[in-house]
């Protein structure tokens, strides 16, 4: 009895984290594209709606999230509402590759140099999600920015002050014979400065968060006791829609100005930057011009955040059975 005792293997909390030695490489790359694509296309029509919430001159930047789904879907069917998809899908999968290898290895190593420290178990995860997501983010941008400003202006197309474009080559050709390379790299800084902090915050939240609910439920590092697979991806999904909610609130208004300055044609003379964009979504609408599309995009981070989390639990390669 005493030696099936000491070889029961034991539950440590760090365990419900899904680190990068935990994944299967190939079922992480090949079978996470098709999930995460599969997620992409369920939250496609949320980006849609607040693409063009954000604009100006659009007529729908007053009105509530479901009123712009439905005027979409009355004047452009469901295509509209699916505008971008495609070059968001094909697109996006090098940048995913890119983003989820580059986070999981910052966090492997955070999490390795940082056992055995003083920091207190929930502080260190979180510390650990916090950097990895601030490295993800600053590694991807370099490709995803690009991508944004193509697949942004194929949502907004036909609006007052955009361009219409055949398709997402044709929208390479004309920014880049406008403004130069530099035209697909509108918001780069802003996307780079910003967006860094969120995911460092959006991870972070997950990681602390996680750690918390597994305190609550009574499960501690000296347990012999493992939760089912059930019970762990419930609480990762929860941790994870608490981490997304906590971040949109930060990062809509540094979103809505970057989408502005991204797909925005007739911004007067001059170059478009940040500071004239601000000025001008500030003359419009005020200090709450900066949250235009604030509930789609909630909506957005909330469900992205727990179907990312679950899709992650669905393609690691150990489970906690």
């Amino acid at each position: 009895m005493d030696t099936e005792a000491a070889t029961t293997p034991q539950f440590a909390l760090s365990d419900t984290d899904i680190n990068w030695d935990r994944l299967d490489k190939t079922r992480f790359h090949i079978i996470g594209a098709v999930l995460f694509t599969a997620q992409s296309a369920l939250l496609h029509p949320t980006a849609v709606v607040k693409t063009r919430m954000q604009v100006a001159a659009s007529g729908l930047s007053n009105m509530k999230g479901m009123s712009v789904f439905t005027h979409i879907l009355r004047s452009d069917g469901i295509p509209g509402i699916f505008r971008g998809f495609g070059t968001s899908a094909i697109g996006s999968m090098p940048g995913r590759v890119l983003a989820l290898t580059s986070l999981e290895m910052s966090k492997d190593f955070m999490l390795k140099h940082t056992q055995g420290s003083d920091i207190p178990e929930a502080s260190r995860i979180g510390l650990a999600n916090a950097v990895a997501g601030m490295v993800s983010n600053l590694v991807s941008c370099v490709y995803f920015v690009p991508l944004d400003v193509i697949c942004q202006r194929l949502m907004v197309q036909g609006l007052p002050g955009t361009t219409y474009c055949k398709g997402p080559f044709d929208v390479i050709r004309r920014v880049v014979h406008a403004e130069g390379v530099r035209g697909l790299y509108r918001g780069f800084g802003l996307t780079a400065v910003s967006q860094s902090p969120a995911s460092a915050l959006w991870w972070g939240s997950y990681g602390a968060a996680q750690h918390i609910i597994w305190r609550s439920l009574g499960y501690k590092d000296d347990m012999e006791k493992k939760p089912s697979h059930v019970e762990m991806v419930t609480v990762q999904a929860t941790a994870g829609m608490v981490a997304g909610a906590s971040s949109s609130v930060i990062t809509t208004p540094i979103d809505t100005v970057k989408t502005r300055l991204q797909v925005m044609d007739n911004y007067g003379s001059g170059r478009p930057s940040v500071l004239k964009t601000a000025r001008t979504l500030l003359k419009e609408d005020g200090w709450w011009g900066f949250y235009r599309g604030f509930g789609p995009r909630f909506l957005n981070m909330s469900l992205y955040g727990t179907t990312m989390i679950v899709t992650y639990e669905l393609i690691s390669a150990k489970k906690l059975s």
